[in-house]
């Protein structure tokens, strides 16, 4: 299992991953393009990837732009092997390196990911979007979870 900051190349790949999931699904695959993905990676932040026998089963990204979380998700098949954790753990690192600003992210109510984020020590304040739960992760709340 590596993992390693996401390059360009590695669009294919994570668009397989993002329309594998089976939770948080995208109506059109259509709807987060090549270029979105690209435009997250290199121009508006950041991601990363986990790989497994050179190939990518989960991914996260960041947005400095809206201070948002874009992207965390897992191949189903790869799933509970503590991938999600880690992709999370180093892209909050990084983004707090960048900057002190609450990050936030929006998730379907009831769904596991909402599970994980609240396990995570993410809080939820309030509704986003289209029903989504709006949680948020502030610096110092960062902090406090990392410094043991």
């Amino acid at each position: 299992m590596k993992f390693r900051v996401a390059r360009v190349e590695d669009i294919p790949q994570i668009q397989v991953v993002r329309n594998a999931v089976k939770e948080n699904m995208l109506s059109d695959p259509n709807l987060v393009s090549d270029e979105d993905c690209e435009d997250f990676l290199i121009r508006r932040g950041r991601g990363w990837i986990c790989e497994i026998d050179q190939s990518i089963v989960g991914f996260s990204i960041v947005d400095l732009v809206d201070y948002n979380i874009w992207a965390l998700f897992v191949h189903p098949d790869y799933e509970k092997q503590g991938i999600g954790k880690k992709l999370h753990n180093i892209m909050l690192n990084w983004y707090f390196d960048k900057t002190k600003q609450t990050v936030w992210l929006g998730t379907a109510h009831g769904t596991r990911a909402s599970i994980f984020y609240k396990t995570a020590g993410w809080k939820e304040v309030g509704m986003h979007g289209k029903g989504e739960i709006k949680f948020e992760m502030t610096f110092e709340a960062w902090k406090t979870l990392n410094s043991d």
